[in-house]
């Protein structure tokens, strides 16, 4: 059976076919309030304060898919690190996942920003090359998740072949992430500036793309297309921090420019639930990775 219908299958099936009556959205202490899993182990790939990454190993020997997880939080550490994850990565984790759950630094630390956070990304996805072999990641086929900021970031990084071999975020040969969800992503700088809160994008856009001319044709994925993933855009009906709009536009543009895009569209959510274990948008997209995870090459 082709991919797109199975992969449309696996929406109508994990994909919220229940009552579309309106439903009071989760905010986040209804997720933070939960008791906070703890990672298998922390790796450091940088000598700065967020140069980490938590890896969160399934039981068993492996080798195990590896998903790459990036938060959000507006792209300000203020607002969130990567501990806001745990709860999806450990639910991955249980569903025989390896979890690359990185940190990077926000336009609000020292070295944050353009270039910085950008090249704390690729270099956090680069590391994977250097992970401890008693890990047995699987390299087969890389997975991404990354919700919020963290979708424009994996997007970004899925893309990264593409970018001007002139600028300074241009490296050859990037590590390659074969599936790419954009949870609720800001993928698109300049339609998400428009819909997205202020204090969001458009208060600390200069300090995350550079007061510079053309900053969007390295940091916005929508000038370097098409990404060398398969892209998945899961957007919440009532997300007020990334309209479904968003992921309906960037699957055009990406399907548009010859890649492979796909967007899904949950009733009943807002935002949070995106990235919390037990609700119906969560289920959408760890059913996906899972499915990916034990796809037959």
């Amino acid at each position: 059976m082709p991919m797109r219908y199975l992969v449309a299958a696996l929406f109508v099936l994990a994909g919220c076919g229940g009552s579309t009556e309106p439903a009071e959205l989760m905010s986040w202490p209804d997720l933070t309030s939960r008791p906070l899993p703890t990672p298998t182990e922390t790796l450091r790939y940088a000598e700065h304060d967020s140069g980490i990454v938590d890896v969160w190993l399934p039981d068993g020997e492996g080798p195990h898919p590896v998903v790459v997880m990036i938060h959000g939080g507006c792209w300000q550490k203020a607002i969130a690190d990567r501990t806001l994850m745990n709860y999806a990565a450990e639910d991955l984790r249980q569903r025989g996942l390896a979890v690359w759950n990185i940190e990077y630094r926000g336009v609000d630390e020292e070295g944050g920003g353009y270039p910085g956070t950008f090249n704390d990304v690729a270099a956090a996805i680069e590391y994977l090359r250097k992970a401890p072999d008693e890990m047995n990641l699987s390299e087969r086929q890389i997975l991404g998740f990354g919700h919020s900021a963290g979708g424009h970031l994996l997007v970004w990084a899925a893309s990264r072949r593409n970018l001007p071999k002139d600028s300074p975020l241009y490296k050859g040969s990037p590590y390659p992430i074969d599936v790419a969800i954009n949870s609720g992503g800001l993928a698109d700088l300049q339609l998400s500036k428009a819909v997205t809160l202020p204090s969001c994008l458009r208060d600390i856009e200069t300090a995350l793309i550079g007061d510079r001319a053309d900053a969007y044709r390295d940091t916005s994925p929508t000038e370097f297309m098409p990404p060398m993933s398969i892209v998945y855009s899961v957007n919440g009906e009532q997300d007020g921090i990334a309209p479904p709009s968003l992921g309906e536009a960037f699957t055009d543009r990406i399907n548009g420019a010859g890649g492979s895009a796909s967007f899904k569209l949950v009733p009943n959510t807002g935002h949070v639930e995106l990235i919390s274990p037990g609700t119906d948008a969560w289920e959408v997209q760890a059913q996906l990775l899972t499915f990916h995870a034990n796809a037959v090459d």
